[in-house]
């Protein structure tokens, strides 16, 4: 095999396997996948709820161990 054979044959595997297996399209901005978009929300919600609770339940702590309750 010559030089040039084997670059073209490294360009064509290196081509073939640079394409991503995970993206089959490319998603439209005008219509949002509401599944996806009501978690991303949901969760976020829920995550800054337990930071709350958590937030009360140690300053609630706080406060008993140094008498100010």
């Amino acid at each position: 095999m010559t030089f040039n054979r084997l670059l073209s044959r490294a360009a064509l595997v290196s081509k073939v396997g640079s394409r991503s297996l995970f993206k089959s399209s490319i998603p439209d901005p005008a219509n949002p996948n509401w599944l996806r978009v009501g978690l991303a929300f949901g969760t976020s919600a829920l995550i800054w709820g337990l930071l709350f609770k958590q937030h009360s339940t140690d300053v609630h702590e706080y406060k008993v161990r140094n008498g100010l309750e």
